[in-house]
């Protein structure tokens, strides 16, 4: 049944190649993988291969890529991604020898592929499990960690119509999970290789905050005045925040929209009744007379959340919560809308009160006017929200003591 599926979602693609761009080159990567593994494998090489699926899981299998590069340069590094909105952004990353699309999991592709890589072990991050690949994998000897993965009691594995589909678990030889309900959870359907270590998110975002950028315009714009920084924001939270501090012009405000496109970006500033600027047609001087900062580019976010006293995380009114440790980790509040229950270190947030669930304007609004009554409480709200961080570090480290 599930090579059936593959196989229909394969036309599926195909077809949909035809009409959008995103899917065309997933589906272009996809075929010239092979080709590009014959090209560039060392065949005298010991490759250990991560697969992430898109942008985030690449974010969390980082700093375990790095740690080995570190610790153990003999092996070669084999980064595979399934989505293009990773592979477009990471293909030149430095950490990895060879970055290139994951083909889609047929039988014959798994074989095509394994048999050009040969790696000696294989990290999967997070929420992936192909089958056929698990299964080549295993057959060949070759130990498959899962990293990072959490589970919950709805999903497929525990359902009593999901048992054969479960079967790829048992190719997995050890999961490094995030939280103990994920390890009962194996537990229950025989699975007992598991060991809890948390989530290396918590540490990239540490590796990114010694990282920080400087930003001459955003500290300018900042100078000695209260600033609310909103990352990764969409309409339904622009909604909410840009109505607030239309209100409290001795804020600044910093807004830096998830999605970058001139439409989006005329919205944001149609609804905005202060002085605006926008990040790359500005400069510090200008910025500094400014109330409103809109940056338009990439790469900046979680160097900026540096500039904030109180942080704003978008998507909670759309799909789910983008990242809210890289704004915890500078010791600031964070606010995130209702879609958050599949986020652990949300949950973590909310119980410490370093982190602020909204549904509406008026939530929003009474902790805000909160926090504009007592800056102490800012801080001590900030305080613990940067402790939950702090607390939740060293997955990547036990990961390494484990399969090394």
């Amino acid at each position: 049944m599930y090579n059936i599926v593959i196989y229909l979602y394969l036309i599926g693609v195909a077809i949909a190649s035809l009409f959008n761009e995103k899917v065309k080159k997933m589906w272009r990567g996809e075929r010239q993988t092979i080709k590009l593994l014959r090209e560039q494998v060392d065949p005298t090489a010991k490759y250990v291969w991560f697969h992430a699926a898109s942008l985030g899981e690449f974010e969390q299998g980082r700093p375990l890529m790095e740690r080995l590069r570190e610790l153990h340069p003999e092996y070669k590094i084999l980064l595979t991604f399934f989505s293009p909105s990773g592979y477009e952004v990471r293909k030149d990353y430095k950490g990895a020898d060879i970055v290139c699309y994951l083909p889609l999991d047929t039988i014959r592709n798994s074989r095509r592929f394994l048999r050009t890589v040969r790696p000696v072990m294989a990290f999967f991050i997070k929420y992936e499990f192909w089958y056929n690949y698990f299964h080549i994998l295993q057959h060949r000897g070759v130990p498959v960690y899962s990293v990072s993965c959490i589970f919950r009691k709805n999903q497929i594995f525990f359902r009593w119509y999901g048992k054969q589909y479960a079967r790829v678990l048992r190719c997995v030889t050890k999961f490094f999970v995030q939280n103990k309900e994920s390890q009962q959870l194996l537990h229950s359907i025989g699975i007992d290789a598991s060991e809890v270590v948390g989530d290396t998110r918590f540490d990239r975002v540490l590796q990114i905050r010694d990282a920080a950028k400087q930003l001459p315009i955003v500290e300018a714009f900042r100078g000695n005045r209260k600033t609310f920084v909103a990352g990764s924001s969409w309409g339904p939270d622009e909604d909410i925040f840009i109505r607030y501090f239309n209100e409290h012009p001795d804020w600044q405000l910093i807004i830096a929209p998830h999605v970058i496109s001139e439409e989006h970006l005329q919205q944001i500033m149609s609804k905005l009744n202060r002085k605006t600027v926008r990040y790359t047609q500005t400069s510090p001087e200008e910025a500094a007379n400014a109330q409103c900062l809109i940056i338009d580019c990439f790469g900046l976010l979680s160097s900026i959340y540096n500039y904030g006293d109180v942080a704003y995380v978008g998507g909670g009114f759309g799909v789910g919560i983008h990242n809210v440790l890289e704004a915890a980790v500078w010791n600031m509040p964070v606010f995130f809308g209702p879609n958050n229950k599949h986020f652990q270190e949300a949950h973590w947030l909310l119980q410490s009160k370093g982190g602020i669930e909204i549904s509406s304007y008026n939530d929003f609004k009474a902790q805000m006017d909160a926090f504009v009554a007592s800056p102490e409480l800012i801080k001590e709200r900030g305080i613990v929200a940067g402790r939950v961080v702090e607390k939740h570090t060293g997955a990547t480290q036990k990961v390494i003591d484990a399969c090394w």
